[in-house]
């Protein structure tokens, strides 16, 4: 897959308001500075495709970007620090929940948490339910460039021993500032983007 030729599609508040030509899509999760969009960002070489923000929380809708062949990375809502009321945080809860759960064209979660303090209590839930539902992850330990290698590699090292117990996760080191890490996110997104040759149409939108 070409990501570098992604170009935003639409912005939906839930499941309805999906792209409903989707095949395969892999949506990218983390906490609200973990540097979801500088990744998408940086994935696609685009400065300016996902909004990035000083202020985290600021992505408050499930975003589609289209990478051609009705496949599409979506940007969901940050979770965490957000600076919205409860009542807010609550909607979008029930939104992302009915996503994950019911959405037949998701094939992976890209879960993104800073290398230097990884895996924090929603970080832990987003896995075990993917676990549960037999959804393949793939964690990008974000900001890599702000550790030594050897502290980095310490990283990584501990993360895996934290997730052993996790079948379906897979880990690695990531930097959307040096680009650190593309090629293997890359390798990982077009193992989730490939069909099977039964399923090479697409669905119909009537």
């Amino acid at each position: 897959m070409n990501y570098k030729t992604a170009r935003f599609t639409t912005s939906a508040v839930g499941l309805d308001d999906c792209p409903a030509d989707s095949l395969r899509e892999v949506a990218f999760a983390g906490r609200s500075n973990a540097g979801k969009s500088s990744a998408i960002n940086a994935l696609t070489n685009q400065n300016r495709l996902a909004r990035t923000s000083k202020t985290p929380g600021r992505t408050q809708l499930i975003n589609f970007f289209e990478i051609g062949e009705h496949r599409y990375l979506v940007d969901l809502p940050g979770y965490g620090y957000a600076q919205v009321p409860l009542s807010v945080k609550g909607q979008w809860e029930e939104h992302l929940n009915l996503y994950l759960n019911q959405r037949d064209a998701l094939a992976g979660l890209v879960l993104l948490t800073d290398v230097r303090h990884a895996f924090k209590d929603f970080d832990i839930m987003m896995i075990d339910w993917s676990h549960q539902s037999n959804m393949p992850v793939h964690v990008l330990l974000t900001k890599a460039d702000k550790l030594t290698r050897g502290a980095a590699q310490n990283a990584l090292l501990g993360a895996r021993r934290q997730l052993a117990q996790y079948p379906n996760v897979s880990l690695q080191l990531f930097s959307s500032m040096t680009r650190f890490g593309i090629p293997e996110l890359e390798a990982t997104l077009d193992r989730w983007m490939a069909l099977p040759a039964q399923s090479a149409e697409a669905p119909s939108t009537t």
